[in-house]
């Protein structure tokens, strides 16, 4: 929301007070409060009749500043709130003559005593950003007394603003003015169905919106040297985090906010869906597993979508009996196929459905101001909404999900949440403007929570399209209603790397789009991204996603792609964890792993999965791709080609490659079981070892699928000669590839094989480290 008219004034129809000057300081434990002043009150007389702004330095964690402003403390404070992990850490408040420095870790705010009023913010003394004169401001606007809290944050040159939620925008959100306002908006525009009011700069910090209400946000747009954020109220909240790195702040961010739960191992695999609105039975579902058996294409979920219940019924959790008539038994041969299973929900509750009355009766759906229920008929005819600020809709929206679970359902797509009306009362007396976007982080938890009970830790994994801050911690989420087109591949990519740099760890996206039908070109190539992504599912709209559904040769690409994801699984599943311990995006970009290449900042139609796989998938029918590498020697995964990096490459692919480049100076895990996602990931691993420099040490982690570490090798080279040393090894056979390596002049404790791709060295059984000579 823009305050200004221009750089000079004010819009007409606003009344501002803004921070111009220090006034005094209060310490009250590890708080610093701070009275700022709109005039100059150093005459007593000027003392009267003034607004003051009272400003708060905490620290909720180590290395972040928590800055509180407020106009008026009397207004009644209703939820929710960010459920946030807090810690308590040391800070140090120093004064002088004319600063105070209040310090959090290495994480610090100046505040200036004299002059005008500014404070500065630095992490391990190198300056972030700043508040400057009049940047904190509270706004009234004349007509009907709304009030609102902005602060203005600097820019520097060349400084970039990254994040804010899954958006399909620009991935460089300067120029952008974007409201955190959860949307079913598609992908083609600028709403969201993940908004997350988190943002993270090139210069290497992060700001955290304490507001699960809409947050406005004016980016380099109403002052191209400023980023400007508000809410309605008399107080706003935002925390700074700095950090080493980038992916530092991020983690900073998440120990926050929470880190996101680790998915199971088989989720990683493939999942083909019924896709939407189309006509399936028992019958349809049968021939799609068969016809991706005959043709040996790997799959690890089975999706069952809308229309498992009955038309008009949703949600009633009950199957439709014309279609299926016996759902316990049905799913227990899907079952004995060695599949999971997902079936689709949503938080609403149609008037047809046998559960409304009930429901209605019992106060577990939201209502209108004078008691009624709210109910629209959009999506389904007289539907309500479940309230889960009430414990009891919690536990019968619950009970009804363990019965799936007990009949065989795995996960639950968890669709929509983001179409939450305001003029509604809740149970617990919440806020209606703050429910709106907080709302999918309560439904999420519910479902989360139930297969946690239900499967136990570890074997938990929803797919999910709505979310908040905090939202990272009930994964996967998925990317919305795409459409069948190159642009909507673009918008994906873009939407999914936004969000990753917001703390979700975990996303998919509809392989092929969901809106229309691609042609089988696009097919294809998406196939390609879509495998090649933390996970993998085949979902549409009005057409069945089934590979032959297109061209023979969309089934031998999917095929490929689905065995490369899954021989690719010990390298996938240590990432994964890294994910889950760290907060960071499997699906990463390129800025995220190369800070320091200015070429890196803007790049958003490739990242890195992982740390060390570099993707650019294919966004054009003549199958050209253009890409940047970063400085060192890449060696392109499946060709064997060794690169020299620091410049752009334009390369042409059929559809059965992309550029997939390791990144030098890294070992990748590669499995021996190309038809499963959850397999024995150290048993006869092969570790393949990319252009290790002179003076390097590079490392590799190879876990089971309950996350415990079963080998662990690191490599170094001196030189010509190449050290590996194996730690906590189970005892299982392993073998190390040199790439690019076609000779080797000596070799101890270890058998040497010459590869296509390079020599092979397998230890010797029960042997911790051995060396060779390269040449």
């Amino acid at each position: 929301m823009k305050f200004t008219d221009g750089y000079w004034l004010i819009r007409e129809g606003l009344e501002l007070i803004s921070g111009v000057q220090f006034f005094k300081a209060i310490q009250t434990g590890n708080t610093l409060k701070v009275l700022v002043a709109p005039k100059d009150l150093s005459d007593r007389g000027f003392q009267l009749d003034t607004a003051l702004l009272t400003v708060e330095f905490s620290a909720p964690i180590e290395d972040a500043i928590r800055v509180k402003i407020i106009h008026h403390k009397g207004k009644v404070k209703r939820g929710p709130e960010f459920n946030l992990i807090e810690k308590q850490v040391p800070v140090s408040i120093e004064e002088n003559e004319d600063q105070i420095r209040f310090t959090s870790g290495k994480c610090s705010a100046v505040i200036n005593k004299t002059g005008p009023w500014e404070v500065q913010y630095f992490y391990n003394g190198k300056k972030m950003t700043a508040s400057g004169y009049k940047a904190m401001t509270h706004v009234t606007e004349s007509a009907d007394k709304t009030t609102y809290v902005r602060e203005e944050l600097n820019l520097g040159v060349g400084e970039n603003i990254y994040g804010l939620g899954e958006r399909f925008t620009s991935f460089v959100k300067n120029g952008q003015v974007v409201e955190l306002w959860n949307q079913d908006g598609g992908t083609a525009s600028q709403q969201s169905y993940k908004n997350i009011p988190f943002y993270l700069s090139n210069k290497g910090y992060g700001v955290f919106i304490n507001h699960p209400e809409n947050v406005s946000l004016e980016i380099a747009s109403e002052k191209v040297s400023k980023v400007q954020f508000s809410v309605k109220g008399e107080s706003l909240e935002y925390v700074i985090f700095g950090g080493e790195t980038l992916k530092s702040v991020i983690s900073n961010y998440t120990s926050l906010t929470g880190k996101p739960a680790l998915p199971p191992a088989w989720s990683f695999g493939l999942w083909l869906s019924t896709s939407f609105t189309t006509n399936y039975d028992e019958e349809t579902v049968k021939s799609f597993v068969e016809g991706m058996r005959e043709r040996d294409i790997p799959l690890s979920v089975f999706h069952y979508d809308c229309f498992w219940m009955e038309a008009l019924n949703w949600t009633d959790f009950e199957w439709d009996q014309k279609m299926f008539p016996d759902p316990d038994g049905m799913l227990k041969r899907m079952k004995e196929k060695n599949l999971k299973i997902c079936v689709w929900i949503n938080p609403y509750i149609a008037q047809e459905s046998k559960l409304f009355d009930e429901a209605a009766a019992n106060g577990y759906l939201i209502k209108r101001p004078n008691g009624d229920v709210w109910q629209w008929d959009r999506w389904q005819p007289g539907m309500g909404i479940v309230d889960f600020t009430n414990p009891a809709a919690c536990e019968w929206y619950a009970g009804h999900l363990r019965r799936l679970v007990d009949m065989g359902v795995d996960s639950f797509k968890t669709d929509f949440g983001e179409r939450i009306p305001v003029d509604v009362v809740y149970y617990d007396g919440s806020d209606p403007d703050k429910m709106h976007n907080y709302y999918t982080f309560l439904y999420n938890k519910v479902v989360f929570d139930v297969l946690k009970d239900k499967l136990g830790d570890g074997e938990v994994t929803l797919f999910a399209r709505s979310a908040t801050a905090g939202g990272q911690q009930f994964p996967v989420h998925w990317g919305g209603d795409c459409d069948a087109t190159y642009e909507s591949m673009a918008e994906s990519i873009r939407g999914g790397l936004s969000l990753g740099l917001t703390g979700f760890g975990f996303w998919s996206h509809d392989i092929g789009g969901f809106e229309s039908t691609a042609p089988a070109d696009l097919f294809k190539r998406w196939v390609a991204f879509g495998l090649l992504s933390s996970h993998s599912r085949l979902h549409g709209s009005k057409s069945y996603r089934v590979p032959w559904a297109y061209d023979e040769e969309a089934v031998e690409v999917t095929k490929f792609f689905t065995k490369l994801k899954a021989k690719l699984m010990p390298y996938i599943f240590n990432s994964a964890n890294e994910s889950s311990t760290l907060g960071l995006p499997m699906m990463r970009a390129m800025l995220l792993e190369f800070q320091d290449d200015l070429a890196a900042e803007t790049l958003d139609r490739q990242y890195m999965f992982g740390d060390s796989l570099l993707v650019a998938p294919v966004l054009n029918e003549e199958g050209d791709a253009s890409f940047y590498l970063p400085k060192g020697k890449w060696t392109h995964l499946l060709t064997n080609e060794i690169v020299d990096g620091g410049t752009w490459f334009h390369e042409n692919h059929d559809y059965l490659s992309l550029p997939l480049y390791a990144r030098p100076n890294s070992i990748i895990a590669i499995g021996n079981d190309e038809n499963n996602a959850d397999y024995d990931y150290a048993q006869n691993v092969e570790l393949h070892l990319f252009q290790l420099e002179d003076g390097k040490t590079t490392s590799v982690t190879v876990r089971n699928t309950k996350s415990e570490v079963e080998l662990a090798v690191t490599a170094t080279r001196f030189g010509n000669e190449l050290v590996v040393n194996a730690a906590e090894t189970t005892g299982k056979p392993w073998s190390l590839i040199v790439r690019g390596i076609s000779e080797i002049s000596k070799a101890d404790n270890v058998t040497v094989e010459a590869t296509e791709l390079g020599m092979k060295l397998i230890p010797e059984l029960g042997s911790e480290s051995f060396t060779v000579g390269l040449i």
